[in-house]
């Protein structure tokens, strides 16, 4: 299976964004606005236009970059546990029933996670007692 790059213009828009928003230069053009805003203050007898201006602007890419960035971060997630579940798929021993746990609801997701956290617990527990914690318990 071979990837392919993303053939959606959003994506690609998307990524962009988040490429070119992300740099230091970026936070300086933000920076250089405020400073900006706040120099033309007496010059605009700091008005309700004046602090229209700035409440407006900041609000619009506020709420652009919010779907921004929840569409960056789902494709990271979701690429991310692609990988995971590549390394459970792969490694020998390894419990296939982890894969896909994103896809559980909570009470489903509990019921593993309270069998990990008593192997953690015997785990610490055995360490204390000067033994080994490796090893690949059953659960």
């Amino acid at each position: 299976m071979r990837p392919t790059k993303s053939t959606s213009w959003f994506t690609r828009f998307a990524k962009l964004i988040a490429r070119k928003t992300g740099q230091p230069i970026a936070f300086m053009i933000a920076v250089s606005t405020i400073i900006i805003w706040i120099i033309t203050g007496p010059i605009f007898k700091f008005s309700d236009t004046w602090q229209l201006v700035i409440n407006t602007g900041t609000t619009v890419v506020t709420f652009l970059m919010v779907f921004l960035i929840q569409n960056t971060q789902n494709r990271d997630s979701a690429a991310l546990q692609v990988k995971l579940d590549e390394l459970i798929r792969v490694i020998e021993g390894a419990h296939n029933a982890l894969l896909d746990l994103e896809e559980l609801d909570e009470k489903e997701l509990d019921k593993i996670r309270i069998d990990y956290e008593k192997l953690a617990k015997q785990a610490r527990e055995d360490l204390r007692q000067g033994e080994t914690d490796m090893g690949v318990p059953n659960i």
